[in-house]
C-alpha cells in the first residue's frame, strides 16, 4: 500500500493550484474584455444594442453557471466538435463573468453626474469620445473596488468546473482524497489554498472601497 505524506498532498495540490490561478486570470481578462463590449452596448444610444446587451446579461445571470458549463461542454460536441474541458471551462466562465462585470461597470458609468455628459456634448464630442475621455476615466476609479471584489467570486467559481473534468484545485482534492483516504487533511489544505488567494483580494477590495468613500466625502 502506497503511503502519502502531508507534503505529498500539498505538492500535488500545488500543481492543480496553478490551473485554478491560470483559469481565474484568463476568465478575468477575457471576461473583462467581453464585459467592456457589453457595457458599450448596454449604454449605447441605439435601442436595439441596449436590448441585445440586456438579454445577454439576463440570460447569463438568470441561469446557473453549472448549466452553462454543461451546455458549452456537451452542446458544442453535438456538432461533432470535441471540446477540451479547459476550453469549455474558459468559455463558460468568460461569458458568465462578462455579464456581471458589464453590470458592475454600468452602475459606475451611471454614477457619473449627467452634467459631465452634457458638458462633453457641448464640446461636440461623440459617444465614444465621451466614454473614452470623460466618463470611463472617472468611472474607473469607482469600479476598482467592486471589480476586485468580483475577482474573488471568479476564483471561487472555478471550483464548479470540476464537474466537467477540469483538474483544478477542488477536483484535485477529490482525486487525492480517493487515493489517500484522508479527506479532512486534503480539503483543509484545499481550503487554505483558496484562502491564500481570496482573503488578500477581499481585504484589498475593502481597503479600496474605504479609500474611495473617504475621497468622495472630501
Amino acid at each position: 500500500m502506497i503511503t502519502f505524506t502531508t507534503w505529498d498532498i500539498v505538492r500535488n495540490l500545488m500543481l492543480a493550484w496553478r490551473w485554478t490561478i491560470l483559469l481565474s486570470l484568463v476568465t478575468f481578462v477575457l471576461g473583462g474584455a467581453l464585459g467592456l463590449i457589453i457595457l458599450f452596448m448596454r449604454t449605447s444610444r441605439q435601442n436595439w444594442l441596449r436590448q441585445v446587451a440586456r438579454l445577454y446579461i439576463e440570460l447569463f445571470q438568470g441561469t446557473p453557471l453549472l448549466m452553462q458549463l454543461f451546455l458549452v461542454f456537451f452542446g458544442i460536441a453535438l456538432f461533432g466538435i470535441e471540446v477540451p474541458a479547459w476550453l469549455a471551462a474558459g468559455l463558460a466562465l468568460m461569458c458568465w463573468s462578462a455579464s456581471y462585470l458589464a453590470e458592475i461597470w454600468r452602475g459606475c458609468v451611471e454614477a457619473i453626474p449627467k452634467g459631465q455628459w452634457e458638458a462633453s456634448s457641448v464640446l461636440a464630442m461623440g459617444y465614444f469620445q465621451q466614454m473614452r475621455y470623460i466618463v470611463l476615466p472617472q468611472a474607473f476609479r469607482i469600479a476598482i473596488a467592486p471589480t476586485v471584489g468580483f475577482g474573488v467570486q471568479i476564483i471561487k467559481s472555478t471550483a464548479v468546473t470540476s464537474i466537467i473534468g477540469f483538474i483544478e484545485l477542488s477536483k484535485a482534492g477529490t482525486v487525492i482524497t480517493n487515493a489517500t483516504f484522508r479527506p479532512f487533511t486534503v480539503f483543509a489544505i484545499v481550503g487554505a489554498f483558496y484562502f491564500v488567494l481570496c482573503w488578500p483580494l477581499s481585504k484589498y477590495s475593502q481597503s479600496l472601497e474605504r479609500k474611495y468613500n473617504a475621497a468622495h466625502r472630501h
